[in-house]
């Protein structure tokens, strides 16, 4: 689905389709469009009209990227992702949206549903004057968005972690292990979002382009500043999950050595026992101990407990309990 906002003589408008007189070298217009779930369709309109290098809408048409920024000839082709925390499995969900920077136009490609896009269409309806500004400053006003829906995911990680941390050093009977591995995983993909966005931004703030004007690479600077707070902050969480995970294993371990050396202290008591049982249990006729046939049971009992005891007791004195 495609929207097209076209910015003329001070008034913004949505249109159906975009004029060619819109994007010829000397139009005063601004243009806007926007593509919800891109098809091959759409390919005519970015190849033929706009004039879009065939690399850049092979990867704009794509599901996922990487976020990168690469300059061509006549526009500035940017990736970055709009995330949002997923309720349903605790994790979080990243798309693309691809931006085509040009002298009066800026194309949006959204993969799936974008809070960030949408309220920038709304606000666009309403305020003339944001178009107005220039595509440059649109795109900043949908990054600047796009990034502040970043805190309210690390909030969210760090409530996981809060609980798991709870979970392991409170409640070991509890095994967190798949959840652990899962905030891993997450972890770990937003750091792998996170600094390739940070460097892309970065390069927008740092005036590299003809397209970013210098207030506007001043704007971007913010936005890379909070950026490199996100990717701080995702190096830190990555270090306390994993601490977190060997604090588990080792939690686990400890464990197992404690029921192993129960078990091994419950065989080696045993052994004698097996022992003298097994001796008088032969079919062999053995000397008596005091008292008749009646006695014996008690004598093969008492040096059973006996032994045990003195085991103990050597056990004990030589802190293996």
């Amino acid at each position: 689905m495609r929207t097209v906002f076209v910015h003329r003589d001070g008034v913004t408008r949505q249109t159906d389709a975009v004029d060619p007189a819109w994007l010829a070298p000397a139009a005063p217009e601004l243009v806007w469009v926007n593509i919800d779930r891109p098809t091959e369709d759409d390919r005519p309109l970015l190849e033929d009209l706009f004039q879009l290098h065939e690399v850049a809408v092979e990867d704009a048409l794509a599901a996922k990227h990487h976020p990168k920024v690469e300059s061509y000839d006549r526009f500035l082709y940017l990736i970055l992702h709009d995330v949002a925390v997923d309720p349903r499995s605790s994790g979080w969900d990243g798309n693309d949206i691809d931006f085509f920077l040009g002298r009066n136009f800026l194309i949006t490609v959204q993969t799936a549903a974008s809070t960030s896009i949408e309220r920038e269409q709304v606000l666009c309806a309403k305020h003339h004057h944001i178009l107005g500004e220039g595509p440059a400053a649109l795109m900043h006003r949908i990054i600047d968005m796009m990034v502040d829906r970043y805190p309210p995911l690390v909030d969210a990680f760090d409530a996981r972690m809060t609980a798991l941390e709870t979970t392991v050093f409170d409640a070991p009977q509890i095994n967190p292990l798949k959840d652990i591995l899962a905030l891993k995983s997450d972890v770990a993909s937003l750091r792998r979002v996170a600094l390739p966005e940070r460097d892309a931004v970065g390069r927008l703030a740092r005036r590299e382009f003809d397209e970013i004007p210098e207030p506007m690479a001043y704007r971007f600077r913010d936005v890379y500043d909070h950026l490199v707070r996100l990717t701080d902050e995702a190096l830190f969480f990555q270090d306390r999950v994993n601490g977190l995970l060997e604090a588990y294993l080792s939690t686990q371990s400890n464990r197992m050595n404690q029921v192993m050396k129960v078990l091994t202290l419950i065989a080696t008591i045993f052994m004698p026992l097996t022992v003298l049982t097994g001796v008088y249990g032969m079919n062999v006729k053995l000397p008596h101990l005091p008292g008749g046939d009646g006695a014996q049971f008690w004598w093969i009992m008492g040096m059973i407990g006996g032994i045990s005891w003195l085991m103990l007791w050597m056990f004990r004195r030589m802190r293996w309990l």
